[in-house]
Order: structure tokens, then sequence, then C-alpha cells
């Protein structure tokens, strides 16, 4: 993976414009910590940071091919899983190739088939392409949006990024956010409404979705979104599709010149990923699959089992690791630097965050990249197939809400009056349910129960599971690790998307159908185990520290936190039965460590970014 920046100006000669863009490339350093790379031309600056993962020394960026009297230039963030097909068919085409790296074939695709190219695609990515004799600029982002994409129109000319602070990095970028930056913030945070980038005039380009960039201006469109119609195949059929196009994406997910490894916490999805793995290195005659896990200090000690975390991994994992023969690397977190780490998360995200979930990440990638460049993990197969709660629990399925944002106002109760009356908590969050409920293709003659689901599964694979993607970009980039999720796979989500749920309700229990399509395949016990979530500190020591830095901050008269909440009523909360609540991470804005870990976020990025609330 990599990070790429730079901007358009039709009114300035951007030949001269080394240091600004020097700057914004080296905000990326961590993305791409392996290489360097600017290209200028009269009114195009592009910057790219390589990280080095396939042909080590010939995907070189930017990119520069000719065709006659046409001149393109590529900077490119992401993987291309269906190469080899491509390759052969541009081949077959007349193009001619002088490297083995996949940004050589995106470039050619482009060349060859013009921004249609993205239909080609299978992969995670996010570019742009120079066309000098269009005089355009052409960017695009992956269906599911796993690799990120900012951008701002400032004057005549257009700034992007792969993270927000390559855009800030940009003079005419300003650290500024309106009342609707506080509510992202605040209600909708830590996921966030698609294409809002939080920073007052600064967009997201949405998952699916292309621009051309040109002296008329921008011009977007989706090139990729779900559809809904009747399903054709029985559930015997359907278990088989199911099986291969998973396994098809772990093989095709597996290419890289560098060490891959699978992270692996005992759950179905990370064990399922772990076996399709074993399974292809042993088929290939490779080393043994190497596998890490993450857990925390004395969390033996101190885990009590809840309905949302039932049991803890460790005796899972080694029960995987073990059946699959794999090297395991077990990773301790320290729970004082967990909470340490508050700041660097905040800052590898550009916004607060998800509190310790975000931390943990953040540690575990560091240490994973001392010995892996490459990692598959197993996001993203909650939101596909129907794992979390709000699909089973009636309450959830029926809020009339986002199923995670249903006690709006509970959360909206520590903001100080002022912020509240701003942004207006329950009324903005309505606005953006609506919003979202409106995109959701609908399919004719579905029946109330059968279209309610289907509106579930939209919000979440659409509003909320960015947020994981975002957290697993950001958290892994900043060591320059690169993570694939074989789940977000876009021909398994568009084929799963339109089973029924009766289907993906298999024997009532979540993600039954995943489940069954596994059959065989992994130990039953590891097969039916109740889901748990990415493993989490039980450890007083975690509360304590984010408790009394919370109390801290607030006690500082220069805290910019300290007029957007209402500091008594937080004070109040400190020490209460809630503030010790085994709350699950998305409940984090209503109480328990999450709390305490999310405001020390809020003033660490306002503090940090120097934020402007306007």
């Amino acid at each position: 993976m990599c990070g790429i920046t730079g901007w358009i100006d039709w009114q300035s000669d951007l030949t001269k414009a080394q240091p600004i863009l020097a700057g914004m490339v080296k905000t990326l350093a961590a993305r791409g910590p392996d290489a360097e790379g600017m290209y200028f031309g009269a009114h195009v600056a592009l910057g790219h940071r390589r990280l080095s993962v396939v042909d080590l020394e010939g995907g070189k960026q930017p990119m520069m091919r000719q065709n006659g009297d046409r001149t393109c230039v590529v900077v490119y963030n992401g993987e291309l899983y269906n190469t080899p097909e491509l390759r052969r068919e541009l081949v077959g085409r007349g193009h001619t190739f002088c490297t083995t790296s996949d940004t050589e074939v995106l470039l050619l695709a482009y060349m060859e088939w013009g921004v249609a190219c993205v239909n080609k695609f299978n992969g995670i990515f996010a570019f742009a392409v120079w066309d000098e004799q269009a005089q355009h600029l052409f960017l695009a982002r992956d269906r599911l949006g796993v690799k990120p994409l900012f951008y701002a129109e400032r004057g005549g000319g257009l700034i992007f990024g792969s993270e927000l602070k390559a855009l800030l990095a940009h003079p005419a970028v300003k650290p500024e956010i309106d009342t609707e930056g506080l509510a992202e913030i605040f209600m909708i945070g830590p996921a966030r409404t698609p294409g809002h980038g939080i920073f007052r005039g600064v967009a997201e380009l949405k998952p699916g979705w292309c621009m051309v960039y040109s002296r008329e201006g921008k011009r977007l469109w989706p090139y990729w979104s779900l559809v809904s119609h009747p399903h054709p195949d029985d559930f015997r059929t359907t278990v088989q599709t199911v099986r291969d196009l998973l396994q098809d994406a772990v093989r095709r997910q597996l290419v890289a010149d560098v060490p891959v490894c699978t992270l692996l916490s005992g759950g179905l999805d990370s064990s399922a990923l772990t076996a399709f793995a074993a399974q292809s290195r042993r088929e290939e005659g490779q080393d043994r699959l190497v596998t890490y896990s993450v857990d925390y200090v004395d969390n033996d000690k101190y885990f009590r089992s809840n309905s949302f975390q039932p049991n803890a991994d460790a005796p899972w994992v080694e029960r995987v690791a073990d059946y699959f023969n794999t090297c395991h690397r077990c990773v301790i977190l320290d729970n004082a630097e967990l909470a340490d780490a508050l700041a660097k998360a905040t800052v590898a995200r550009d916004l607060p965050g998800m509190a310790d979930v975000d931390t943990s990440l953040l540690l575990f990638s560091r240490e994973i990249k001392k010995e892996a460049t490459v990692a598959l993990s197993g996001e993203c197969a909650d939101e596909v197939f129907g794992g979390y709660p709000w699909f089973r629990q009636p309450e959830m399925i029926g809020a009339g809400t986002f199923p995670w944002s249903r006690l709006v106002k509970m959360r909206a109760a520590w903001l100080s009056p002022e912020v509240r009356a701003a942004i207006r908590p329950e009324e903005y969050v309505a606005d953006r349910y609506r919003e979202a409920l409106a995109e959701v293709p609908r399919l004719p003659g579905e029946d109330a129960r059968a279209a309610r689901m289907r509106e579930i599964f939209y919000l979440s694979l659409t509003r909320f599971m960015p947020t994981l993607l975002d957290r697993k970009d950001r958290m892994s980039m900043a060591f320059g690790l690169e993570v694939r999720v074989p789940f977000c796979d876009h021909r398994l989500v568009e084929y799963v998307w339109n089973v029924p749920w009766e289907m993906k309700n298999y024997r009532n229990r979540e993600k039954g159908l995943l489940r069954y399509a596994l059959a065989g395949l992994l130990p039953d016990e590891v097969l039916w185990r109740r889901k748990s979530p990415y493993p989490k500190t039980h450890n007083p020591v975690y509360l304590e520290k984010v408790r009394a830095e919370a109390l801290q901050r607030l006690s500082d008269p220069a805290s910019p936190l300290r007029p957007l909440v209402d500091e008594a009523k937080i004070r109040d909360m400190a020490y209460s039965d809630f503030a010790a609540s085994p709350l699950p991470w998305f409940g984090q804005l209503m109480g328990g460590a999450q709390l305490f870990a999310y405001l020390i976020q809020v003033d660490v990025w306002l503090r940090y970014y120097r934020v402007q609330v306007c």
C-alpha cells in the first residue's frame, strides 16, 4: 500500500510548487516507508510514498507512460487482485509492459478503456491519473471504500490526498470545522457520513465513485452500487458459491513479494481466512503460515463473560493455530501503553476514533510489521453476513434509526448546552438516517420483514463498515503494514446482498450461512462458536488511567474541549457505576472507559491540529 497526494491548479505554475508538495508527501511517509516520488507539470503536482509489496524494483511512482502523443501519469494506493487476467487482456490489445507491477496494469487499463477501466478492477484502490492530452485528472476509489481518498476545492484547483493530514499540509486548507463537523464528531462519530471530510470544505470521494477534474470543474459519478434482484439459487448452490468466492478471494489476496500473515482471533471469520491461507500455502509447497493474535496484560484475570463478549479468545486462538499448524505469535499489550497511545491513534486517523479499539490495533500493527508486510484480516464479514446484535434483536431492528445510535439523547447529555443547541443532535441523526434509507435499492414485492432486513444490511455496509475500514487502514498504515480484507471482495458482497435473510440466518444463528459454507473446513466447535468481537482490555488499570487523564485535561483552562462539553456532568459520571460498565465500543459515547478515552482523543485532536470551531 502507499500514500498519494497532489493538486491541480489552472491558475498557477505548479512546476514551482516543489516545497508545498514535498510537505504534503512527507505527511504520508508512514504509509509508504520504502520510496518517495513527485511529478510536476504546468498545472499538476502529484506525490507518492511507496510501500513495496509487488515488483519491488519496477513499481516506482509516480509512473508515466506514453502512447504516441498521449502521456498519462498515475499515483496509486492499493492492490489489484486480478492483475494476471488484466495483463493478458491488455497484451492481447497490443500493450507491452516494462514491469510486473499492478501499477502499470492499472495505468495501461486507463489508457485502453478510459474512465471505464474501474469496472475491470478487482481490488482495493484509490488513485489519480493525470491525462496530459485530455487535460484532466481522473480519480477513483474502490467499491467498498477500503482505501481512503479525500479532496478539497480551493480557488481554481483541486487538492487531494490519502489522508486528511496531507490536505492540511497545503496552505489553502485550514483546520476549521462548523456545526455539521461537530455533529459528525459527537453524534455520528466515530463513524462518518459517507463523503463527509469533517473539516470545512473538505470531502471524501465516496466508495465506488469516480471524479474527473478539468478546467470546467469537477464531475462526480458512481461506477458501482448494490443492485437488488431476486436470488435465483437454492440453498446448496448458495452455500457452495459463498465458499468458492471466499476461497478465491483469499487465494488472490495472498499474492505478494513480501512476507504475508493472517490475523487470528479464533472466531469464525479469521479462522476461515487462516484455513484457506494455510491450505493454499501447503498446496504450493510454501513455509507454514504465520498467524498473529492480540491480548492484554492480565486480561485472563479480569475477563467476565457478557452478552456482547461471551468468551475470551486465547483458548480458541490456540485451538485454531494448532489445527492448521500455523507459526503463531501472540502480542500482549500493556494497558498503560494502550492508554498512552490514544494520542498517536488520533493523529494516525486524523480524527477522534474508536478509543482503545484503535490504539490496540495501532500497537498490534507495530509488532506485526517487525516480521510481516501484508496481513489478511476478517473485517466486514459481520456486515456482509449479518453478525451484529442489531440483525437479531427486535428492539434494534425496529429502532427507527441507526441501530448503533439509538440513545442520541443520552449521548448528547454530556455536551454543553451551546453545542447541543447548535448541532441539534436528534434532528441531525434523524436527517442522516432518512438520507441513508432513501439510498437503499429496493426489491419490488419484498415483504415488510425482508425489506427491513435489507435496510439493516444497507446501513451496516454503507454507514458502519466504513468505520472499521478507516480504522484498519489508518492504524495499520501508520506502521507501513498492508491489511487486506477478503470479505470485502465485491463479488462476494454483491452475491450475498441478495441472499434472503432466511438463508443468511441458517439455524437461527448469526452468520449461519457462512458457518454452513465453512463446514468441514473448520473444527465444529470453532464453526459454531458464538460471535465474540475484537478483543478489548478488561483490566481496571486502563479505566483508571483514561479517567484520570480525561479529568486532568478538563481541569486545564486552556483545553479546547472544555467549551464543548458539560464538565460537571462528566465529573458526575466519572465515578458512577456507569463509568465501569462493560459497554461494547459502539456505546462509547454513552459511558464506560471508552467515553473518557474518546474525550482524550477529541482534546488531542483539537490541540494537535489547532482546530478552529466556526
